[in-house]
């Protein structure tokens, strides 16, 4: 009932009327605003105005941290035929790094997560009749990934990949074999720092939660995910300025104006403070302690192929 009240008072405060609109069509509403609200952003990008640091280019109108600013100044820069994406790892759909792709630019889209309610939740939006959507609840693993694709058909070259599951993105990207991203974006861990080429161990049913308290023990360090997508044809870019996401670039589509960069050159630090304790409340935990918390666990180091707790990989 409050998020009602807000969205009917915005409404009213702009001379429109919610009064008989369903929670469905005010949050429509809602959505429209909140996309022309970044209309001119947009239409500097495409006029031309570049920048060194892809952090200058952020914007936040539904997703989480200032993605939604990077993906649309990237691809005013990019030669993208197939206006189509893929995304696992949705939750609600209403924070997401492709949800103003879809109601901004009008792609097409596949969305996954291992929650069938997330899905069921999704078709019950507006945005699943307006738009070309395909919607599954898969729990994403190696196994799986390629005939998944192809299943919904997004195959050969698209125009974006989302990879955030909260822990296998390395060997799930590691995995795919049947598309070929324009642009990349690759959830990242920055508590494994810039350095080593590290991932936590592959299993198939990898839960954040499950696998520690904390919520800090998952996925790959940028580093680790920098050196596949090379072997696999793409130009590192940057990453959002929350430390998070990691971009990259097709490097046979990678323009002049965009700049490939290092891992340290481009890597950030998270100051988010997520961390949990056993009780499940909040710790606040920041820099190395974070680490420290999760010494213990094993990770897989990806230069030696030796799989050591984290401590001891941290300490030589």
């Amino acid at each position: 009932m409050l998020l009602r009240r807000v969205i009917s008072k915005v409404l009213s405060l702009l001379g429109l009327s919610p009064r008989g609109m369903s929670r469905s069509e005010l949050l429509s509403e809602l959505d429209t605003l909140k996309v022309l609200s970044a209309q001119q952003l947009i239409r500097d990008y495409r006029e031309g105005k570049r920048f060194e640091n892809i952090h200058e280019a952020e914007f936040r109108v539904f997703s989480q941290w200032g993605d939604d600013g990077i993906i649309q100044y990237l691809l005013t820069a990019l030669d993208v035929p197939d206006s189509s994406f893929v995304e696992f790892g949705i939750k609600h759909y209403r924070e997401s790094n492709t949800r103003f792709l879809l109601l901004n630019n009008n792609w097409r889209g596949l969305l996954m997560d291992g929650d069938p309610v997330y899905i069921e939740e999704l078709k019950q939006d507006q945005i699943y009749w307006k738009y070309e959507i395909s919607a599954g609840s898969h729990f994403i693993t190696i196994e799986n990934v390629n005939a998944l694709l192809e299943q919904y058909g997004f195959v050969n070259e698209i125009g974006l990949l989302h990879i955030d599951i909260d822990g296998n993105e390395f060997h799930i990207w590691q995995a795919i074999q049947v598309a070929r991203p324009v642009l990349l974006i690759l959830e990242y861990n920055s508590v494994f720092g810039p350095d080593l080429e590290v991932t936590v161990p592959y299993r198939p049913d990898f839960d954040r939660t499950r696998a520690h308290h904390s919520n800090l023990y998952y996925g790959a360090s940028l580093a680790a995910l920098v050196a596949l997508s090379q072997k696999k044809g793409y130009a590192f870019v940057g990453c959002n300025s929350n430390g998070n996401n990691a971009y990259f670039v097709l490097r046979e589509k990678l323009p002049p104006s965009i700049k490939e960069l290092g891992v340290k050159e481009g890597y950030v630090q998270s100051k988010f403070r997520e961390s949990r304790g056993s009780d499940g409340e909040l710790t606040f935990l920041t820099g190395r302690n974070r680490r420290t918390e999760i010494g213990h666990l094993p990770l897989l180091d990806l230069r030696s192929g030796e799989v050591r707790p984290v401590r001891e990989l941290y300490e030589r």
